[in-house]
């Protein structure tokens, strides 16, 4: 039993040694890199669409 709680004891110190030095953003930060990570997904999927298209032209040729 005292090899549980020790264990126990261990396990929770590592926890909130590790969650407590974890980087704090502001709401104001969350935003920006949401709408910079929707940015770059619209991007992606317009280059998509459009090396698509590219490829359907020149099947048609």
């Amino acid at each position: 039993m005292k090899k549980f709680i020790l264990v126990f004891a261990l396990l929770f110190s590592l926890s909130a040694t590790f969650t407590s030095c974890r980087d704090q953003k502001s709401t104001g930060d969350k935003i920006e890199e949401a709408a910079e990570d929707t940015g770059d997904a619209i991007e992606d999927a317009a280059d998509d669409v459009g090396d698509a298209v590219e490829d359907v032209a020149d099947d048609n040729k």
